[in-house]
């Protein structure tokens, strides 16, 4: 079975985004060919893609590496954040369907089980990929929703995942979100939108800010 050159994207953005692909290691054709599988054809095509996304760099006579953002851009794209995001949850509360709220209702009540259990943490960060990406679709606005999509990944690429003591609280608050969208009360939504990231860029601002420093 061929495997097409967005799975292959999907997957190295994956391991990027994961740090199993650190910024500045080099991604060779024809190691990630052997590493996932298929042809270089499709290696490159995903490469290609995800240059385009700022992933990945390509150096004359060196090739293609994982991109290493600096703190003036991490700390940019967390200002953009501010200011679409809460846009995306007000389009979400305006146009949403029943089947993006029976979605969204879904992943709170998991989001809200699993962060109150133990030892099931790794279980969290995909439900909160996939919550994001959900109220992304709910917007209705293609070109909105892969906004969103793409600010998230490389705000999860850059900055570390939410401390264990706080995913219970993080989950309260997307269950409230949640409850706006579903009366469909957007000035509601972007201001809840609004107070979580408030609460949330200061802290990743100073994290993004040490770990560079400590490289």
């Amino acid at each position: 079975m061929r495997i097409s050159a967005q799975a292959v994207c999907t997957a190295i953005r994956d391991d990027i985004i994961h740090g199993v692909l650190p910024p500045g290691s080099r991604l060779a054709e024809e190691q990630l060919a052997h590493r996932y599988g298929v042809s270089r054809v499709p290696v490159r095509e995903a490469l290609r893609t995800l240059e385009s996304e700022g992933f990945v760099v390509s150096r004359r006579h060196a090739g293609a590496c994982v991109a290493q953002p600096g703190n003036r851009e991490a700390a940019d794209l967390l200002d953009v954040r501010m200011l679409v995001e809460p846009l995306g949850a007000a389009r979400a509360a305006q146009r949403r369907t029943e089947a993006h709220l029976k979605v969204l209702r879904g992943l709170v009540r998991l989001g809200r089980q699993r962060s109150q259990g133990q030892g099931q943490s790794t279980d969290l960060r995909p439900l909160g990929d996939w919550f994001h990406e959900t109220v992304a679709q709910a917007t209705c606005s293609p070109g909105l929703a892969a906004l969103l999509v793409q600010l998230h990944r490389k705000i999860t690429w850059l900055y570390a995942g939410e401390p264990a003591s706080r995913t219970a609280v993080l989950w309260q608050e997307r269950g409230s979100l949640v409850d706006a969208i579903a009366r469909r009360d957007a000035e509601r939504a972007r201001a809840l939108s609004s107070a979580q990231l408030e609460r949330f860029t200061p802290a990743r601002k100073q994290q993004r800010q040490v770990s560079v420093r400590t490289l």
